[in-house]
């Protein structure tokens, strides 16, 4: 097993890659049932008389994928203690059964927090970019890491 990273670790202007997945048209399919059962992610024909193109993702979907790369291979090795939100999210094109995500997270600035001396902050950037290169997915967030050593 590797060391934790810690808040000291992340440095602006890092870039962590994350890896790749390739979504299915059943996937697609099934996660718009349970969580987004709009037409065009439901079915072929609605996805393809849409602004879409064709069956394509939710982006909750992509999200959520996206979000696997990251708590799998990065957050699984930090010392992470959660996030208060997101500041920015943007779904920039659609996500079509057989598509291959590759994601990476930038590391944007961090900030030590007075209140909670054990703690700081990591501002990250987070891009998903189809197999073609084009970008499908952004979001940045703020994350919380526990310290190596508490601030004073």
């Amino acid at each position: 097993m590797t060391d934790l990273l810690y808040f000291e670790d992340f440095q602006p202007g890092q870039v962590f890659e994350l890896g790749s997945l390739t979504v299915s048209r059943d996937e697609i399919i099934d996660f718009a049932a349970e969580f987004d059962p709009q037409p065009f992610h439901l079915d072929e024909e609605a996805g393809t008389a849409s602004i879409l193109g064709g069956l394509a993702a939710s982006g909750w979907h992509t999200g959520s994928m996206v979000m696997r790369l990251l708590a799998e291979n990065l957050l699984t090795r930090t010392s992470g203690r959660g996030s208060p939100g997101i500041t920015k999210l943007q779904w920039k094109r659609p996500v079509h059964p057989g598509d291959c995500l590759t994601a990476r997270v930038e590391i944007l600035d961090t900030r030590d927090l007075r209140s909670k001396p054990d703690l700081g902050l990591v501002n990250i950037r987070v891009t998903a970019k189809n197999q073609k290169g084009i970008e499908v997915l952004v979001w940045e967030n703020p994350n919380l890491f526990a310290r190596r050593e508490v601030a004073r």
